[in-house]
């Protein structure tokens, strides 16, 4: 990859300086793909990459949890967004997957930033041809398994349909929306389900997070919808269902994630920011670092 392709300081993922944000020295590659063309309700996702990158200004370099600054250990280069004005459907996803394969052939940790869940096969799939005994672990109100949706198969809705047509090693956290098909689905295929209203009524226990770990291969590779949070604490999202999952019970599954598994990548989406209220974009934007934290050794 040719010498700034990246952001500067001014832009870049927590406004860090030249010699630990350079593509060269980097670790980590953060890639922002703006992508937005089947989003049904809320709009807006496209703007998300650019709102996280800004919020991500205001995180703290130390995280007091880990005691580390993750950003000055192993570098964070913010890759210059994908210019996805022409792309749709199958070409806009072979697009991201053949950028995302060129990232982790430079030996980079690739974190996608969406942009609608539709662009998220991609990112796996290129993780699937290199890990093809990973689990692909979906944190989402949405089960996103639908055939089609709005007359297309390649839509935010119909994501994880598309990553099944290649692996059905996917386990999905914080479900509470779905089509009676996707039910059928899901049941057919054994797709590991932890729904909203069974972790909150107790059918895992206490804890829960440990039946989710139990589910995993050795490799994993996230997707991250933030409507997978209640509507209390993300209301930025286009669309919100209550009886969401909170950032506390969270942070304690993905930490202890990270201390049993081998987190290959991963993507976060869905983020449709509000010019009023932008508590949401920084809260992504800490999320992203927190996992990075707990999942870069």
């Amino acid at each position: 990859m040719k010498d700034k392709k990246y952001y500067s300081i001014k832009k870049n993922f927590l406004a860090i300086e030249e010699q630990y944000s350079d593509y060269k020295n980097s670790k980590i590659a953060i890639l922002p793909v703006p992508y937005e063309v089947t989003t049904s309700y809320g709009k807006g996702t496209a703007k998300g990459p650019m709102a996280i990158l800004k919020a991500s200004h205001y995180v703290e370099f130390f995280d007091e949890e880990l005691n580390r600054e993750l950003c000055f250990e192993k570098g964070i280069c913010s890759v210059k967004s994908l210019d996805m004005t022409d792309k749709r459907g199958s070409a806009a996803l072979e697009y991201i997957q053949k950028h995302v394969a060129q990232l982790m052939a430079d030996n980079k940790f690739v974190v996608t930033l969406g942009g609608e869940h539709t662009i998220s096969t991609a990112p796996i799939k290129a993780h699937f041809d290199k890990y093809p005994d990973m689990t692909v672990l979906h944190f989402d109100a949405h089960s996103d398994l639908r055939e089609e949706y709005e007359g297309t198969k390649f839509s935010h809705a119909c994501f994880a349909k598309r990553v099944s047509e290649f692996t059905t090693n996917i386990t999905q956290v914080g479900i509470r929306a779905q089509s009676i098909e996707e039910y059928s689905y899901i049941k057919e295929k054994d797709i590991k389900t932890f729904y909203a209203y069974e972790i909150r009524n107790g059918r895992y226990g206490v804890d829960w997070q440990n039946m989710v770990l139990s589910t995993l291969s050795d490799n994993v590779y996230i997707t991250f919808d933030v409507d997978y949070f209640d509507p209390s604490i993300m209301p930025s999202t286009g669309t919100p269902e209550p009886n969401g999952l909170y950032w506390a019970e969270t942070m304690n599954l993905l930490k202890r994630l990270g201390e049993t598994k081998n987190v290959v990548g991963f993507d976060v989406v869905e983020l449709a920011p509000r010019k009023d209220f932008t508590y949401p974009d920084f809260m992504t934007a800490k999320l992203i670092y927190k996992m990075l934290n707990y999942f870069i050794k």
